[in-house]
């Protein structure tokens, strides 16, 4: 028997307990908390970024769990941000974290788009990038 009585409910949890994981250990992190915090922020930061199409072609990636939290609160109909410089990106990420700041909130995107790198397949990553200007797309790793 699983623990929340379907097995796909327990996969989906531990999927995004991985991806999580994955992160804290990225930025050195103890607080999973803090981590779905910072994963949450980024991912509709960058959804919001992306044209309609290339957002959905994100989530199709994504795994159960973490897609529902990408999908939380969006309106495809609204028009997409504007943000052209890093600063304005990271910006809008760390406002999730206005009464405990990140030390590095540079470093925390850096490790959300290291881990969207290594998870997600080489073609969507290219097409992500391709989405985003250039300043922001150096925050990507390089490769």
């Amino acid at each position: 028997m699983s623990a929340l009585g379907l097995r796909i409910f327990d996969k989906a949890v531990q999927d995004a307990n991985i991806w999580l994981d994955e992160l804290m250990k990225l930025l050195d992190w103890d607080d999973k908390k803090r981590a779905y915090r910072l994963l949450r922020s980024a991912l509709h930061v960058l959804r919001d970024r992306l044209q309609v199409n290339e957002a959905v072609h994100v989530a199709a990636q994504l795994p159960i769990l973490v897609r529902g939290i990408y999908y939380e609160g969006w309106r495809p109909s609204s028009p997409q941000t504007d943000y052209k410089r890093a600063a304005e990106f990271i910006d809008a990420v760390e406002a999730a974290f206005d009464t405990d700041p990140n030390a590095d909130p540079e470093a925390a995107v850096r490790a959300v788009f290291a881990l969207l790198d290594a998870r997600l397949s080489p073609g969507e990553v290219d097409d992500i990038k391709s989405g985003l200007p250039r300043d922001i797309r150096a925050l990507w790793p390089a490769g």
